[in-house]
Order: C-alpha cells, then sequence, then structure tokens
C-alpha cells in the first residue's frame, strides 16, 4: 500500500497558506531546519518540487498547487469528520448554503424556508459567482449550492444536480401600456429586459421570437434577475421574468404579467457532492423542495 504521512502534508498545507518558512516555524514551534525537512520528505515522497524561491518568497509549483488543492480537501474532510461524530447519532445543526450572485432572492428564501424559523439551526447563507461556489462546494466549504444551470460532473468533482423548480417565464412590466397588447405585438412593438445571450431562457426566448416572426428591441441585456426587476419597476423595458423574481410586486400591481412566454422556462438546481456524510439539513430541503415540485 502506498503510505503518505499526513504530519509531512500537514507542514506543506501551514507553508503553502503562509508563504513563508520562518512564520510558520514560529508558529508551529519548530525549528526551520525541521520544518524544511519535512517538506523535503513529503516532496521525496510524491516525486516532485512543491515550491521554488523567488527572492525570499516560496511560491507554489504547478505540483505544490494541486497538492495543496488536494491538503484542503483532506483537512476539511477532517474538521467535518469531528463535527460529524463527536457526538454519535446528532444530525449537525449547521447548513452552508451558496446561491449564484445573480439568483431570484424570493426562490432562495422560499428554498430555506423550512429552517428560518427553527431555533436549533445555524443557517449560513452565500453568493457569488459559479466558480467561486463550485470550488466552496469541491472544498467542503458549502453544502449546497443553488443554480439555474448544472455544473458538469466528473472524477474529481462528483457533482450531484438535483432539479427542485422549473418555473415559468412570462412578458411582465408596468401596467398601462395601451393598444394591442397580444403577445406578438407586445414583443414587437415594446422595449425589452432580456438574460443575457449565456442564459438557457434567452436561448428559448429567442427561438420564439424567431417563430413568432418578431424582431424584438431590446433595450437591456442582464444576467442579473435582482436588476431585470428593477428596471422592469421603472420602466426601462418589459422583462422576461420568472414570475417568482417579480411576485410582491405583482401582489402590490405595481407590475403585472402581460402573458406567459409558451415553451420558455427557468429551471433552478440544488448542486450537491456524493458524499459518505452528507448534510442530514440539506436532505431535508431537497425532500421538502422535490414535494413543493410534485
Amino acid at each position: 500500500m502506498r503510505d503518505l504521512n499526513y504530519n509531512h502534508l500537514r507542514y506543506f498545507w501551514a507553508v503553502a497558506h503562509d508563504g513563508n518558512l520562518t512564520r510558520t516555524a514560529e508558529r508551529m514551534a519548530v525549528s526551520q531546519s525541521a520544518l524544511s525537512t519535512q517538506i523535503s520528505k513529503l516532496e521525496e515522497r510524491l516525486g516532485h518540487a512543491l515550491f521554488q524561491r523567488e527572492g525570499r518568497r516560496l511560491v507554489l509549483t504547478e505540483a505544490g498547487r494541486i497538492a495543496l488543492d488536494h491538503a484542503d480537501s483532506i483537512f476539511a474532510t477532517g474538521d467535518e469528520l469531528l463535527d460529524v461524530l463527536r457526538e454519535t447519532g446528532r444530525a449537525r445543526q449547521a447548513v452552508r448554503i451558496g446561491a449564484l450572485a445573480t439568483l431570484s432572492r424570493n426562490f432562495q428564501i422560499g428554498f430555506v424556508q423550512p429552517l428560518l424559523h427553527r431555533a436549533d439551526v445555524e443557517l449560513v447563507l452565500r453568493s457569488g459567482s459559479a466558480a467561486e461556489l463550485m470550488q466552496s462546494l469541491a472544498g467542503l466549504q458549502l453544502d449546497v449550492v443553488l443554480a439555474n444551470r448544472p455544473p458538469a460532473r466528473d472524477a474529481i468533482t462528483p457533482y450531484l444536480s438535483h432539479k427542485i423548480a422549473e418555473q415559468r417565464v412570462s412578458l411582465i412590466g408596468r401596467p398601462g401600456i395601451a393598444g394591442d397588447t397580444s403577445l406578438a405585438a407586445l414583443l414587437a412593438t415594446q422595449p425589452l429586459v432580456l438574460p443575457t445571450l449565456e442564459s438557457s431562457v434567452r436561448a428559448a426566448f429567442d427561438a420564439l421570437a424567431a417563430t413568432l416572426g418578431v424582431r424584438p428591441q431590446i433595450a437591456a441585456e442582464v444576467d442579473d434577475m435582482a436588476l431585470m426587476r428593477l428596471l422592469a419597476r421603472d420602466g426601462v423595458g418589459l422583462a422576461v421574468l420568472p414570475p417568482i423574481v417579480v411576485r410582491d410586486e405583482l401582489a402590490a400591481g405595481s407590475l403585472i404579467e402581460f402573458d406567459q412566454l409558451p415553451q420558455v422556462t427557468e429551471s433552478f438546481y440544488a448542486v450537491t457532492l456524493d458524499r459518505r456524510f452528507p448534510n442530514p439539513l440539506v436532505a431535508a430541503l431537497l425532500r421538502d423542495a422535490t414535494a413543493g415540485k410534485a
């Protein structure tokens, strides 16, 4: 069996994050020579140099960056092991949820609703780009990521994409438009606030417009549902949005749903990792979301 000395790995991990051998040696109460020896043994075991010197700085080599990624995951898993098994039979009472910064806030609140009034649950919510969130998920800093498209799955990062909702998409704007308000007429005559070209909703909308023989008047292309909502409220144009995004405005009458766009939908996914010890709170949220979809 191939052995890996995890003490050597931990010393490397500490130096890699500090970027300074002297500082790490002082913090860990070991001599610099002992620290260098431990790292040298790890490099010998792995068969690659992990650092190179640039002046007084230690800079990771390509092999060092790979080793650091794995070390981050290994030690995060160790911390998780202590959290999960410290008190046998008790579920963890914290759940860490990431969501795309551009995702509907109403949808996010709807997903976590079952946990909002539980005094025994610590709810951690973070937002960011897809790349940032997936990196945090892979490093076990997040338990689940909410997104509007599934990420690629591979052997290194075995993501599980749970489709938890599919919302219809409508043409939404301020009331008061006079004249022909049929869908084709609105698309042909009114300025529109559309998702960007990378969006699956935009692709479906463009196909619909081509089928209707309409060339839309584009007032704005936006990748943020919250901003689309504000532009619709300000009267910049009619927005192509799931009604859930503007639920409060629709209820108040400040915005109205002019028409549903046939065969145009927005899908929402909860992305997790295939883990031996999944967070039971996430499992409960997924069951609730799937039940609601059904």
